[in-house]
């Protein structure tokens, strides 16, 4: 999963005392290697590791693992995960009301104002990036095609020659039912699985 799932899934209740700690290791899980993660508290720890968590359900997931395999068919290769990420990160965008209390702007708005307030404690991967997510408003722009067009040609600028990546949002307009029907069989179970864990306190 993509920024989106991963900050919604960082716990239900933002009045808990650890929410912006869990909230702030899942958002860098990425760009911590295993060796730093004795450098954060052990709730922003709980955040890394349940990123890791989330996306290794995730990557063995049978519903998951139907929408890489149609993306490698359409030419994607090693590259088809992170499409499939910033696809269901789109449907969590389009269909947020049924998955959220908030609206999607009010959250995203939540979101960058707890993590800004951490700014100085992301690794420096994560400071070079999250000033051009909030000003460019990355997380609403999900909702569109337009938005997904635009994040997915950032992605292939970093990414090895010939990734295809600056494309795929033709591929998604092309099979937008079928890749929709993914994320909707998926996301209720990776949601069910995240809820079996303890909620940040």
């Amino acid at each position: 999963m993509n920024f989106l799932a991963h900050l919604l899934l960082a716990g239900p209740d933002a009045t808990a005392p650890a929410y912006a700690d869990h909230l702030l290791g899942q958002f860098i899980a990425d760009s911590v290697p295993g060796r730093q993660l004795a450098g954060y508290s052990p709730k922003v720890q709980a955040g890394i590791r349940q990123h890791r968590a989330i996306d290794t359900f995730t990557d063995q997931h049978p519903v998951v693992r139907r929408t890489t395999a149609r993306l490698r068919e359409a030419g994607y290769g090693k590259y088809a995960g992170v499409v499939a990420d910033m696809f269901y990160d789109h449907f969590l965008a389009v269909n947020f009301s049924e998955f959220s209390t908030e609206s999607l702007p009010d959250f995203t708005q939540r979101v960058y104002a707890v993590l800004t307030s951490r700014a100085g404690e992301f690794p420096a991967p994560v400071q070079r990036f999250f000033p051009y997510l909030v000003q460019q408003n990355w997380l609403l722009g999900y909702a569109e095609i337009a938005g997904i067009e635009r994040a997915l040609q950032g992605l292939s600028r970093r990414a090895s020659p010939g990734s295809g990546m600056e494309t795929a949002g033709e591929e998604l307009c092309r099979n937008y039912a079928a890749y929709e029907a993914d994320f909707r069989a998926f996301f209720p179970e990776l949601r069910a699985f995240v809820e079996l864990a303890a909620p940040p306190t």
